[in-house]
Order: C-alpha cells, then sequence, then structure tokens
C-alpha cells in the first residue's frame, strides 16, 4: 500500500478512589528521551502493535501492563481523536477507553517510556498541562464518567468485594462530588439485582454489616433514572 498511513495510538484514563477523591493515574515521560514531551505528565498508552494486538481493547490491556502494572476489572472505550497537530512526529489518532480499578487492588510500577507513575486527583490532574491533547482526554473521560454514573453501577467497580452500602454509597458521591440521599439510593441499590449477598464483614464504624459483590463484572448494571441530590 502506498497511501500515507497515520501514526495510531491507544490511550487509557484510569480511575480509582482514594483519600476520599476521584484520582485518575498518570505516567512521567522520560525527560532524557527523544520523544515528544519529555518530562510531561501523560495518560498511559502508546502504539498499536499489529502482530501482538488483535483489537484495540487488547492494546489498551497491554499498554497499561507494560508502563504501570496494572489489571483493570473494568474497561470501556472513551472515542476517538486525530489530526495533523496532536502528535509532532506525523497525522495521529488515539482511541481511548477509560478505566476502573479498587485501590486496594494497585500494585503501581514504572515501565516501558514511563519514568514515573502516579495518582493525581482529577481536578489537580485537569489543571496539568498534559503531554499531546490528554488534558482534553481527561477532560472527555471524566464527563463521560460521571454522567453514566447517573444511571449505573460503575462505582461498584471501584471497591474490592465484599462491598457495604455505605461503602458503595461513598465511592457514587466522591464520583459525583454531591451527597445522595440514602434511603433512595439503599433502595435503588438493593432492587437493581446486580449485586448479591456475600456473608457479613466489618463495616466502616467497626460494626457488623451485610457484604456484596457484582453478580456479572463485565458489565454495569443500567438504573431506570438518575439520583437525586440529598
Amino acid at each position: 500500500m502506498t497511501f500515507p498511513r497515520p501514526l495510531v495510538t491507544v490511550d487509557v484514563a484510569m480511575f480509582t478512589v482514594l483519600d476520599d477523591a476521584l484520582q485518575v493515574l498518570l505516567v512521567k515521560r522520560a525527560a532524557d528521551s527523544n520523544e515528544p514531551f519529555p518530562g510531561k505528565w501523560a495518560l498511559p498508552g502508546g502504539f498499536i502493535n499489529t502482530d501482538e494486538d488483535a483489537s484495540l481493547l487488547d492494546c489498551a490491556l497491554r499498554k497499561l501492563r507494560e508502563k504501570t502494572g496494572v489489571v483493570t476489572p473494568y474497561l470501556e472505550q472513551l472515542g476517538s481523536w486525530g489530526g495533523a497537530q496532536r502528535d509532532p512526529r506525523g497525522w495521529s489518532a488515539t482511541h481511548c477507553f477509560y478505566a476502573l480499578i479498587p485501590a486496594q487492588a494497585m500494585q503501581l510500577r514504572s515501565g516501558a517510556n514511563a519514568a514515573e507513575v502516579a495518582w493525581f486527583e482529577v481536578d489537580a490532574a485537569m489543571r496539568k498541562r498534559l503531554a499531546f491533547d490528554h488534558g482534553e482526554l481527561l477532560e472527555a473521560a471524566v464527563a463521560r464518567l460521571r454522567s453514566k454514573v447517573e444511571y449505573t453501577s460503575l462505582p461498584a467497580f471501584l471497591l474490592e468485594e465484599p462491598f457495604t452500602l455505605p461503602s458503595l454509597q461513598h465511592a457514587y458521591e466522591v464520583v459525583l462530588g454531591r451527597d445522595i440521599d440514602k434511603s433512595a439510593f439503599r433502595k435503588r441499590m438493593l432492587d437493581g439485582g446486580f449485586m448479591e449477598e456475600a456473608g457479613m464483614v466489618a463495616g466502616s464504624l467497626g460494626r457488623p454489616a451485610m457484604g456484596y459483590r457484582l453478580r456479572d463484572r463485565s458489565q454495569a448494571a443500567l438504573f431506570p433514572r438518575t439520583f437525586n441530590a440529598r
């Protein structure tokens, strides 16, 4: 084929709830590298390997393993960005995913061309001048996550199992940035049919509480309406 080919990459906005805040994983590009944006923070990602990656999802999972050592329980495609100006090496397109992971499941490590890997509160990360157009990608990922949390069970993927209803409500409130009515939340979760009892566990105040686990970890449950503020 003789026609010009664009650069094609996959990037991932990975979120967790840590220290009562929604946080995103960033990688710091090597300062002494010949690659673009040396020393800048960026979303983890990289080029598609046509010999190894059978799909965009395979590439996203591989890049997360290589650059951060993280394997995520939930990954969803966000969208695609492309243009002649987004990468100084040439016309490029990226396919962006967002991922959710429990804070307890993290064992971060740097790898590939990532000099450092760290979690940042989302608001602080969006104020940074990230490499490429990753600031735009991050804003889109945060907006999509907060929009879908209004009517799905997505925050459950931010928790280790078994989890309690109060811990699940706290995850919702951290992501949304507002309080939710407790009685309405409890009814919606218990009526949703997406989780099952997993026995008694220690609650947040040390008192026994019912623990729950997801029935299906391959997708989020959908609710018929959005949450009301407390």
